[in-house]
Protein backbone atom coordinates (compact mmCIF):
# COMPACT_ATOMS: atom_id res chain seq x y z
CA UNK A 1 0.00 0.00 0.00
CA UNK A 2 1.39 3.42 -0.95
CA UNK A 3 1.87 6.21 1.57
CA UNK A 4 -0.76 8.30 -0.18
CA UNK A 5 -3.36 5.53 -0.10
CA UNK A 6 -2.68 4.82 3.54
CA UNK A 7 -3.37 8.47 4.37
CA UNK A 8 -6.35 9.08 2.11
CA UNK A 9 -9.76 8.72 3.73
CA UNK A 10 -12.47 6.53 2.22
CA UNK A 11 -14.80 9.52 2.18
CA UNK A 12 -14.33 12.48 -0.17
CA UNK A 13 -12.77 15.51 1.47
CA UNK A 14 -13.74 19.04 0.42
CA UNK A 15 -11.60 22.10 1.09
CA UNK A 16 -13.29 25.20 2.44
CA UNK A 17 -11.85 28.70 2.38
CA UNK A 18 -12.62 29.24 6.05
CA UNK A 19 -10.84 32.53 6.66
CA UNK A 20 -9.02 35.33 4.85
CA UNK A 21 -6.83 38.24 5.85
CA UNK A 22 -4.60 40.87 4.28
CA UNK A 23 -2.22 43.59 5.36
CA UNK A 24 -0.90 46.68 3.58
CA UNK A 25 1.84 48.64 5.36
CA UNK A 26 1.73 52.34 6.12
CA UNK A 27 -0.52 54.95 4.60
CA UNK A 28 -1.61 55.06 0.98
CA UNK A 29 1.18 56.73 -1.00
CA UNK A 30 0.09 58.77 -4.05
CA UNK A 31 1.95 58.10 -7.30
CA UNK A 32 3.54 61.54 -7.10
CA UNK A 33 5.31 60.50 -3.87
CA UNK A 34 7.01 57.33 -5.16
CA UNK A 35 10.41 58.97 -5.51
CA UNK A 36 10.24 60.39 -1.99
CA UNK A 37 9.65 56.91 -0.55
CA UNK A 38 11.93 54.90 -2.80
CA UNK A 39 14.58 57.63 -3.03
CA UNK A 40 15.97 59.68 -5.90
CA UNK A 41 18.58 58.04 -8.10
CA UNK A 42 21.05 60.91 -7.98
CA UNK A 43 24.09 58.81 -9.00
CA UNK A 44 22.54 57.02 -11.98
CA UNK A 45 23.83 57.87 -15.47
CA UNK A 46 22.39 61.11 -16.83
CA UNK A 47 20.60 59.40 -19.73
CA UNK A 48 18.89 57.05 -17.25
CA UNK A 49 17.76 59.93 -15.06
CA UNK A 50 16.32 61.73 -18.09
CA UNK A 51 14.53 58.56 -19.13
CA UNK A 52 13.06 58.19 -15.64
CA UNK A 53 11.66 61.72 -15.74
CA UNK A 54 9.93 60.89 -19.03
CA UNK A 55 8.67 57.42 -18.14
CA UNK A 56 7.09 58.11 -14.75
CA UNK A 57 4.03 60.07 -16.02
CA UNK A 58 3.60 57.54 -18.85
CA UNK A 59 3.64 54.68 -16.33
CA UNK A 60 0.93 56.38 -14.27
CA UNK A 61 -1.28 56.59 -17.35
CA UNK A 62 -0.56 53.00 -18.45
CA UNK A 63 -0.99 51.42 -15.01
CA UNK A 64 -3.90 53.53 -13.72
CA UNK A 65 -2.61 53.25 -10.14
CA UNK A 66 -3.44 56.12 -7.80
CA UNK A 67 -1.92 54.82 -4.55
CA UNK A 68 0.82 52.46 -3.39
CA UNK A 69 1.91 50.98 -0.06
CA UNK A 70 5.54 50.86 1.04
CA UNK A 71 6.93 49.51 4.30
CA UNK A 72 9.34 52.43 4.47
CA UNK A 73 9.84 55.45 6.70
CA UNK A 74 10.82 58.00 4.01
CA UNK A 75 12.48 60.35 6.48
CA UNK A 76 14.57 57.84 8.45
CA UNK A 77 15.18 55.71 5.30
CA UNK A 78 14.41 52.55 7.28
CA UNK A 79 11.97 49.70 6.76
CA UNK A 80 8.95 49.49 9.04
CA UNK A 81 8.05 45.86 8.19
CA UNK A 82 9.48 42.78 6.54
CA UNK A 83 8.04 39.70 4.82
CA UNK A 84 7.59 37.91 8.15
CA UNK A 85 5.90 40.70 10.11
CA UNK A 86 3.47 41.46 7.27
CA UNK A 87 2.69 37.76 6.82
CA UNK A 88 1.99 37.31 10.52
CA UNK A 89 -0.37 40.30 10.57
CA UNK A 90 -2.30 38.95 7.59
CA UNK A 91 -2.29 35.44 9.12
CA UNK A 92 -3.77 36.62 12.42
CA UNK A 93 -6.64 38.27 10.54
CA UNK A 94 -7.30 35.10 8.52
CA UNK A 95 -7.20 32.85 11.60
CA UNK A 96 -9.59 35.18 13.44
CA UNK A 97 -11.89 35.33 10.42
CA UNK A 98 -12.05 31.51 10.46
CA UNK A 99 -12.99 31.54 14.15
CA UNK A 100 -9.87 29.57 15.06
CA UNK A 101 -6.77 29.83 17.21
CA UNK A 102 -3.23 29.67 15.85
CA UNK A 103 -2.84 26.32 17.61
CA UNK A 104 -5.53 24.89 15.28
CA UNK A 105 -3.21 25.27 12.27
CA UNK A 106 -1.39 22.05 11.39
CA UNK A 107 0.11 23.11 8.05
CA UNK A 108 1.74 26.38 6.90
CA UNK A 109 2.52 26.95 3.23
CA UNK A 110 4.21 30.23 2.34
CA UNK A 111 4.84 31.58 -1.15
CA UNK A 112 7.00 34.53 -2.20
CA UNK A 113 8.68 35.85 -5.32
CA UNK A 114 12.12 34.71 -4.12
CA UNK A 115 14.00 34.30 -0.85
CA UNK A 116 17.40 33.30 0.42
CA UNK A 117 17.06 33.48 4.21
CA UNK A 118 17.88 30.65 6.61
CA UNK A 119 15.81 29.48 8.42
CA UNK A 120 13.11 29.75 5.80
CA UNK A 121 10.09 32.05 6.06
CA UNK A 122 7.49 29.38 6.90
CA UNK A 123 9.16 28.39 10.16
CA UNK A 124 9.74 32.02 11.11
CA UNK A 125 6.02 32.65 10.63
CA UNK A 126 5.27 29.52 12.67
CA UNK A 127 7.42 30.85 15.50
CA UNK A 128 5.84 34.31 15.45
CA UNK A 129 2.37 32.77 15.60
CA UNK A 130 3.38 30.62 18.57
CA UNK A 131 2.64 27.30 16.86
CA UNK A 132 4.78 24.65 18.52
CA UNK A 133 4.42 21.91 15.93
CA UNK A 134 3.01 21.77 12.40
CA UNK A 135 3.92 20.89 8.83
CA UNK A 136 5.44 23.73 6.83
CA UNK A 137 6.70 24.49 3.33
CA UNK A 138 8.21 27.61 1.72
CA UNK A 139 7.85 28.14 -2.03
CA UNK A 140 9.48 30.80 -4.17
CA UNK A 141 8.28 31.03 -7.76
CA UNK A 142 7.65 34.70 -8.49
CA UNK A 143 3.95 35.51 -9.04
CA UNK A 144 2.93 31.84 -9.25
CA UNK A 145 4.18 31.18 -5.72
CA UNK A 146 0.90 32.09 -3.99
CA UNK A 147 -1.02 29.76 -6.30
CA UNK A 148 1.47 26.96 -5.69
CA UNK A 149 1.17 27.47 -1.93
CA UNK A 150 -2.60 27.14 -2.35
CA UNK A 151 -2.18 24.05 -4.53
CA UNK A 152 0.07 22.27 -2.02
CA UNK A 153 -2.27 22.99 0.90
CA UNK A 154 -5.34 22.04 -1.17
CA UNK A 155 -3.89 18.68 -2.19
CA UNK A 156 -2.54 17.87 1.27
CA UNK A 157 -5.93 18.48 2.85
CA UNK A 158 -7.74 16.47 0.17
CA UNK A 159 -5.50 13.46 0.67
CA UNK A 160 -6.09 13.55 4.43
CA UNK A 161 -2.56 14.45 5.47
CA UNK A 162 -3.65 17.72 7.16
CA UNK A 163 -6.99 19.24 8.16
CA UNK A 164 -6.32 22.97 8.68
CA UNK A 165 -3.83 24.91 6.58
CA UNK A 166 -2.55 28.47 6.63
CA UNK A 167 -1.63 29.69 3.13
CA UNK A 168 0.34 32.93 2.98
CA UNK A 169 2.18 35.20 0.62
CA UNK A 170 3.99 38.48 1.12
CA UNK A 171 6.03 40.89 -0.95
CA UNK A 172 8.58 43.49 0.14
CA UNK A 173 9.28 44.78 -3.37
CA UNK A 174 10.44 48.12 -2.01
CA UNK A 175 13.53 46.52 -0.49
CA UNK A 176 14.83 45.87 -4.04
CA UNK A 177 13.66 49.20 -5.42
CA UNK A 178 14.99 51.79 -2.99
CA UNK A 179 17.81 54.02 -4.21
CA UNK A 180 20.18 52.67 -1.55
CA UNK A 181 19.87 49.12 -2.91
CA UNK A 182 21.35 49.87 -6.32
CA UNK A 183 24.89 50.29 -7.53
CA UNK A 184 23.53 53.35 -9.26
CA UNK A 185 26.21 54.00 -11.92
CA UNK A 186 25.42 50.53 -13.35
CA UNK A 187 21.62 50.68 -13.44
CA UNK A 188 19.72 50.09 -16.66
CA UNK A 189 16.20 50.94 -17.77
CA UNK A 190 15.13 47.31 -17.34
CA UNK A 191 16.28 47.42 -13.69
CA UNK A 192 14.33 50.60 -12.90
CA UNK A 193 11.14 49.85 -14.82
CA UNK A 194 9.74 47.97 -11.80
CA UNK A 195 9.92 51.00 -9.47
CA UNK A 196 6.65 52.44 -10.73
CA UNK A 197 4.19 49.61 -10.29
CA UNK A 198 5.36 47.26 -7.51
CA UNK A 199 4.12 47.72 -3.95
CA UNK A 200 4.35 46.00 -0.54
CA UNK A 201 1.79 43.81 1.22
CA UNK A 202 0.71 40.37 2.44
CA UNK A 203 -2.34 38.13 2.39
CA UNK A 204 -3.37 34.85 4.00
CA UNK A 205 -6.01 32.14 3.74
CA UNK A 206 -7.14 29.44 6.14
CA UNK A 207 -8.26 26.20 4.49
CA UNK A 208 -10.18 23.47 6.33
CA UNK A 209 -11.33 19.97 5.45
CA UNK A 210 -15.10 19.51 5.27
CA UNK A 211 -17.45 16.59 4.61
CA UNK A 212 -19.99 18.70 2.71
CA UNK A 213 -19.94 21.72 0.43
CA UNK A 214 -22.23 24.15 2.16
CA UNK A 215 -22.25 27.57 3.72
CA UNK A 216 -19.09 29.07 2.27
CA UNK A 217 -16.39 29.24 -0.36
CA UNK A 218 -14.72 26.02 -1.48
CA UNK A 219 -11.55 25.49 -3.48
CA UNK A 220 -12.54 23.50 -6.55
CA UNK A 221 -9.28 23.35 -8.50
CA UNK A 222 -5.75 24.75 -8.52
CA UNK A 223 -3.58 24.61 -11.64
CA UNK A 224 0.07 25.14 -12.49
CA UNK A 225 2.41 24.72 -15.43
CA UNK A 226 5.65 26.06 -16.87
CA UNK A 227 5.98 26.86 -20.54
CA UNK A 228 9.40 28.47 -20.19
CA UNK A 229 11.52 25.51 -21.27
CA UNK A 230 12.20 27.06 -24.65
CA UNK A 231 11.79 30.72 -23.76
CA UNK A 232 14.41 33.13 -22.41
CA UNK A 233 13.98 34.61 -18.95
CA UNK A 234 12.28 38.01 -19.07
CA UNK A 235 12.71 38.87 -15.39
CA UNK A 236 15.34 38.15 -12.76
CA UNK A 237 18.75 39.03 -11.39
CA UNK A 238 22.23 37.92 -12.43
CA UNK A 239 23.08 35.97 -9.29
CA UNK A 240 24.61 32.55 -10.02
CA UNK A 241 23.39 29.36 -8.30
CA UNK A 242 25.94 29.72 -5.53
CA UNK A 243 26.80 32.35 -2.92
CA UNK A 244 28.89 35.28 -4.12
CA UNK A 245 31.06 37.61 -2.14
CA UNK A 246 28.56 40.41 -1.32
CA UNK A 247 31.08 43.11 -2.26
CA UNK A 248 31.71 41.52 -5.65
CA UNK A 249 27.98 41.05 -6.21
CA UNK A 250 27.34 44.73 -5.54
CA UNK A 251 30.27 45.89 -7.65
CA UNK A 252 28.98 43.88 -10.63
CA UNK A 253 25.33 44.81 -10.03
CA UNK A 254 24.31 41.16 -10.05
CA UNK A 255 21.72 41.82 -7.32
CA UNK A 256 19.69 44.23 -9.47
CA UNK A 257 16.23 42.87 -10.33
CA UNK A 258 15.40 43.51 -13.98
CA UNK A 259 12.37 42.98 -16.19
CA UNK A 260 12.48 43.05 -19.95
CA UNK A 261 9.75 45.11 -21.60
CA UNK A 262 8.62 46.35 -24.99
CA UNK A 263 9.70 44.03 -27.80
CA UNK A 264 11.66 41.53 -25.69
CA UNK A 265 8.65 40.76 -23.52
CA UNK A 266 6.04 41.07 -26.25
CA UNK A 267 7.81 38.56 -28.50
CA UNK A 268 7.64 35.84 -25.87
CA UNK A 269 4.24 36.64 -24.38
CA UNK A 270 2.32 36.94 -27.64
CA UNK A 271 2.43 34.03 -30.07
CA UNK A 272 0.80 33.61 -33.48
CA UNK A 273 -2.22 31.74 -32.15
CA UNK A 274 -2.73 33.88 -29.03
CA UNK A 275 -0.96 34.94 -25.86
CA UNK A 276 0.65 32.38 -23.58
CA UNK A 277 -1.83 33.56 -20.91
CA UNK A 278 -4.86 32.75 -23.06
CA UNK A 279 -3.57 29.32 -24.05
CA UNK A 280 -2.62 28.45 -20.46
CA UNK A 281 -6.01 29.55 -19.15
CA UNK A 282 -7.71 27.49 -21.85
CA UNK A 283 -5.69 24.43 -20.84
CA UNK A 284 -6.84 24.89 -17.24
CA UNK A 285 -10.48 25.30 -18.28
CA UNK A 286 -10.33 22.23 -20.51
CA UNK A 287 -8.47 20.09 -17.97
CA UNK A 288 -11.06 20.64 -15.26
CA UNK A 289 -14.10 21.10 -17.56
CA UNK A 290 -14.91 24.47 -15.99
CA UNK A 291 -18.39 25.80 -16.73
CA UNK A 292 -17.89 29.56 -17.11
CA UNK A 293 -21.62 30.30 -16.97
CA UNK A 294 -21.29 30.53 -13.17
CA UNK A 295 -18.29 32.90 -13.27
CA UNK A 296 -18.83 35.94 -11.03
CA UNK A 297 -15.30 37.29 -10.62
CA UNK A 298 -12.24 36.88 -12.86
CA UNK A 299 -9.02 37.96 -11.17
CA UNK A 300 -6.22 38.56 -13.68
CA UNK A 301 -2.98 38.80 -11.75
CA UNK A 302 -1.14 41.34 -13.90
CA UNK A 303 0.58 44.58 -12.85
CA UNK A 304 -0.57 46.65 -15.82
CA UNK A 305 -4.02 47.88 -16.76
CA UNK A 306 -2.89 47.97 -20.39
CA UNK A 307 -1.87 44.29 -20.43
CA UNK A 308 -5.00 43.30 -18.53
CA UNK A 309 -7.20 44.98 -21.13
CA UNK A 310 -5.40 43.18 -23.96
CA UNK A 311 -5.79 39.86 -22.17
CA UNK A 312 -9.49 40.50 -21.53
CA UNK A 313 -9.98 41.09 -25.26
CA UNK A 314 -8.69 37.54 -25.80
CA UNK A 315 -10.56 36.00 -22.89
CA UNK A 316 -13.89 37.05 -24.32
CA UNK A 317 -13.29 34.35 -26.96
CA UNK A 318 -13.48 31.78 -24.14
CA UNK A 319 -16.84 33.11 -22.98
CA UNK A 320 -15.46 35.23 -20.12
CA UNK A 321 -17.50 38.40 -19.71
CA UNK A 322 -15.34 41.52 -19.40
CA UNK A 323 -17.59 42.72 -16.58
CA UNK A 324 -16.38 39.85 -14.37
CA UNK A 325 -12.87 41.37 -14.16
CA UNK A 326 -11.92 41.96 -10.51
CA UNK A 327 -8.98 44.13 -9.50
CA UNK A 328 -7.88 46.28 -6.59
CA UNK A 329 -4.61 47.51 -8.11
CA UNK A 330 -5.63 51.15 -8.53
CA UNK A 331 -5.76 51.67 -4.74
CA UNK A 332 -2.66 49.73 -3.70
CA UNK A 333 -0.32 49.15 -6.63
CA UNK A 334 0.70 45.66 -7.62
CA UNK A 335 1.84 43.66 -4.58
CA UNK A 336 2.96 40.65 -6.63
CA UNK A 337 2.16 37.09 -5.45
CA UNK A 338 -0.06 38.15 -2.49
CA UNK A 339 -2.48 39.90 -4.86
CA UNK A 340 -4.00 36.52 -5.80
CA UNK A 341 -4.90 35.93 -2.14
CA UNK A 342 -5.69 39.52 -1.23
CA UNK A 343 -8.45 39.68 -3.86
CA UNK A 344 -10.07 36.64 -2.24
CA UNK A 345 -10.00 38.46 1.08
CA UNK A 346 -11.74 41.48 -0.46
CA UNK A 347 -14.32 39.38 -2.32
CA UNK A 348 -15.15 37.29 0.75
CA UNK A 349 -15.61 40.31 2.99
CA UNK A 350 -16.98 42.95 0.63
CA UNK A 351 -19.08 41.17 -1.99
CA UNK A 352 -22.46 39.46 -1.65
CA UNK A 353 -22.06 36.05 -3.25
CA UNK A 354 -24.89 33.91 -4.57
CA UNK A 355 -25.08 30.13 -4.49
CA UNK A 356 -22.91 28.72 -7.27
CA UNK A 357 -20.91 31.90 -7.92
CA UNK A 358 -17.38 31.15 -9.10
CA UNK A 359 -14.10 33.04 -8.64
CA UNK A 360 -11.47 32.28 -11.28
CA UNK A 361 -7.90 33.58 -11.18
CA UNK A 362 -4.96 33.09 -13.53
CA UNK A 363 -1.44 34.44 -13.82
CA UNK A 364 1.52 34.39 -16.19
CA UNK A 365 4.80 35.36 -14.56
CA UNK A 366 7.69 36.32 -16.82
CA UNK A 367 10.84 35.22 -15.00
CA UNK A 368 10.47 31.91 -16.89
CA UNK A 369 6.84 31.92 -18.02
CA UNK A 370 5.37 29.87 -15.21
CA UNK A 371 1.56 29.96 -15.07
CA UNK A 372 -1.04 29.10 -12.46
CA UNK A 373 -4.69 29.53 -11.57
CA UNK A 374 -7.43 28.63 -9.14
CA UNK A 375 -11.18 28.12 -9.20
CA UNK A 376 -13.23 28.78 -6.06
CA UNK A 377 -17.00 28.40 -5.77
CA UNK A 378 -19.57 29.63 -3.30
CA UNK A 379 -22.09 27.20 -1.80
CA UNK A 380 -24.99 28.58 0.20
CA UNK A 381 -26.23 26.70 3.24
CA UNK A 382 -28.73 24.01 2.29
Amino acid sequence: MSVTNSIRSEREIFVQLAGTGSYLPGNAVPASEINRYLGELTEAPEKIRKWLSRIQPLMKEMLDVEFYHFAIDPEKRTFTEDNITMSVKAAKKAISDAGLQASDINLIVYGSAHQDQMPTASVRIQEQLGIGQCGEISIHANCTSAYKALLVAFDMIRNGRYTTALVLSSSMSSSELIAEYYNQPLVTREELFLRYFLSDGAAALVLQSKEKKENGLFVEQVYMESIGGNKPSAMGNKRPAYWMNPKTEFEKGYHHLAQMFQEELRANFHEQDGSVFLKGLKRMIDKYTIDLSHLRFFQVNFPSKHITELVMDECESLGINRNTLYTRMSTMGYIGPPMALLCLDKIKKEEELRNGDQILSFVTEVSKFMQAGYLIQNFSKI
